[in-house]
This record gives C-alpha cells, sequence and structure tokens, in this order.
C-alpha cells in the first residue's frame, strides 16, 4: 500500500514539472512559435523531386464577393517544398508579367481568394543588374502568392560614382517602405539569390531577428561561419529600430554582415534561423568559373560595432530621393545615397 501511495506521488510530480516545463516554453516562446518550430524540426527532404514554381497557382482565382471573402488558411494548401530552379533561360518581363496575373502595379500582390495574414516588404538593393533582377522575379513572385501573403517587392537602385553599399540602401527601402503600410515583415533579400523550397516562410520570428538563408550552395548548404547573417533575413520594423537598422558606412563588399550580426546581440536580441533543409537558396551565377578559382573569403569588419551601432544606422540615414517609380512588377526606388571613402 505504502508503495502504492509513493508511485501515485512520484506520477502526480512527474505531471506537475512536464506541465511547468510546458508552460515556460510557451511563455518564452509563444505558442504560435513553438508550433512553427516543431514543424521546421529537422527532417528528410528528398530534393531530388521537385516541382515548377507556378505549380497549382491557377487555383487561386478572385472570389466573388470581396466583402464575405474569409481569412487565408493557417498553411497555405499548394505549398509543394521543393521547387525547380534553372538559369539556363532568360524570362522576360512579359512572361513574368504573363505567368503572374493577379500582381498589381508596384509590385504589390494580395491573395485574390482570401485576406491574407501577413504582410512583407521584400527590399533588394540593386545597381545595374537586370539579368539577375528578371530570374529573381520570375521565381519569387509565384514563390510568395504560394504562401498566401500579401506583398510588395521594393528595388532601391543606387546611382552616382561611389561603390556599392547594400546595407545603406535597405536602410532608405526600409523607410521608404514603411510609408505605403504598416509592414508585418521586411524581407531582406539580395538580389541574387533564389529560394529553393516554397515551406522557407517569408514571415518574421515574433521575437528575434531571422536568418533565412542558412543553406546556399556556394557554400555547399552550409553556413560560412557561425554569425553569417547574409544573403536573405526577415525582421519585423520593431526589431529593425530595436538595432537602429543597418550600418550606413560599409562601401564596397565589406563586413557589414558582421556588423548587422553584432547589433542584434547588442541590442538585447539573438538570431534564429530558417532549418538548412528549408532554407536552401540557389546563387544566380554568371562567372562559376571565376568563383571555382577564387573561394569565397570572410571579409574583415571595417568598425568597432560596440562603440557605433547606436550612431550609424537609421538615426543618422542621409540620402536624397530621385525618383519612385511604380513597375509592373516591382515599386523601383532611386537615390543617392553620396559616398564616403572606405576607412583604411
Amino acid at each position: 500500500m505504502f508503495v502504492s501511495r509513493m508511485e501515485n506521488h512520484c506520477f502526480l510530480l512527474f505531471v506537475f514539472v512536464f506541465q511547468a516545463i510546458f508552460i515556460l516554453i510557451l511563455y518564452r516562446s509563444g505558442p504560435s512559435n513553438v508550433f512553427r518550430r516543431f514543424l521546421e524540426s529537422p527532417r528528410v527532404v528528398d530534393y531530388s523531386k521537385r516541382r515548377d514554381v507556378y505549380t497549382n497557382l491557377s487555383l487561386f482565382t478572385r472570389a466573388p464577393n470581396e466583402d464575405t471573402m474569409p481569412y487565408c488558411s493557417a498553411q497555405s494548401p499548394i505549398l509543394v517544398g521543393p521547387l525547380t530552379i534553372t538559369f539556363r533561360v532568360l524570362p522576360s518581363e512579359r512572361t513574368i508579367m504573363e505567368r503572374n496575373r493577379f500582381v498589381q502595379s508596384g509590385g504589390h500582390y494580395r491573395p485574390p481568394h482570401c485576406f491574407a495574414r501577413y504582410k512583407s516588404a521584400i527590399l533588394v538593393a540593386y545597381r545595374n543588374q537586370e539579368k539577375y533582377l528578371r530570374h529573381l522575379l520570375y521565381y519569387i513572385h509565384p514563390f510568395l502568392q504560394r504562401q498566401q501573403l500579401s506583398y510588395t517587392i521594393y528595388l532601391i537602385q543606387q546611382v552616382g560614382p561611389g561603390s556599392f553599399n547594400r546595407a545603406k540602401l535597405l536602410n532608405v527601402g526600409v523607410r521608404e517602405a514603411m510609408k505605403d503600410e504598416e509592414w508585418d515583415c521586411l524581407v531582406l533579400h539580395d538580389i541574387d539569390l533564389v529560394p529553393e523550397n516554397d515551406y522557407n516562410l517569408y514571415i518574421c520570428d515574433e521575437y528575434y531577428p531571422k536568418h533565412m538563408a542558412s543553406a546556399m550552395d556556394k557554400f555547399q548548404y552550409t553556413l560560412p561561419y557561425n554569425s553569417f547573417f547574409g544573403g536573405v533575413s526577415a525582421l519585423t520594423p520593431e526589431h529593425y529600430m530595436k538595432m537602429n537598422g543597418f550600418p550606413n558606412t560599409y562601401w564596397g563588399d565589406g563586413g557589414e554582415n558582421d556588423d548587422i550580426a553584432t547589433r542584434i546581440r547588442l541590442a538585447g536580441m539573438k538570431i534564429v534561423r530558417t532549418s538548412p533543409h528549408l532554407g536552401r537558396y540557389r546563387v544566380i551565377d554568371y562567372n562559376e568559373e571565376t568563383e571555382i578559382q577564387k573561394p569565397w573569403r570572410r571579409p574583415p569588419s571595417q568598425h568597432n560595432t560596440r562603440k557605433t551601432w547606436k550612431t550609424d544606422g537609421m538615426n543618422t540615414l542621409q540620402f536624397r530621393l530621385l525618383s519612385r517609380t511604380k513597375h509592373p512588377l516591382y515599386t523601383k526606388i532611386t537615390v543617392d545615397i553620396g559616398y564616403v571613402p572606405p576607412f583604411f
């Protein structure tokens, strides 16, 4: 009898401890993140079986009455996983427009059959990279539509003689995009990367900045180093402002990614990553031989981020807006961001 009571007490203690741990996890991560991370838990994905990115998009037809239109399902019914990506044929702008008939002027889209649960701004730093742009647009528009997102694609174009400054251009993009909409998520996207799996959701983590390009083909689908934050990332506007945005003072191929990763940590946040089996990206590369001959090296950081992050970012951003034009597939923001010689 005594042993039976002891077993009963031990069982109740186990249940109590389990419940306490579960409540703590929910408190720290939120229920949506807990279940999202469960769905993104490591599993085998067969990338030998791929589908076209336009598969089943025709199932999304315009609702007869917008007043009675439902909210989109929590998970899109047409996600297929691995996608066929090829850069052998350069698509024309007309072809892209014809295949994305619900995309509105300025590169804006909202699902025609339901109210989107998420609104994401896609921000791309740009400087005379027309071939890359067309490949990206051909894949990214249907990719985002498959996820039932409301989105706009912004192209932030740098003019002038200065070296390319990706981070500052993205700061400009954030400031201009926030004038249009109260975006749930800011997706900062390199122009030469195309996602390979439509379960790689272009929405933000509720609590921390998310690095999405966790497995690029040019790095053999692994991270080049642990703090890497380049390629594609997703931040809420609150995340972005909390870390004072990106640095404005990295010209050319500098070490802004290390700076960004450091300021995330200094702002009291951490980097979360899309699981490598989902966060796979193909690099649009027209110079494969050069890439093979000259392996990628981690660029050196130019600044002491601990000293500069509060005074180099969104609160010190200066630029001259030259034009803002709505094209059929994107909104182009053309700016003069000046030029400051790199530090030596």
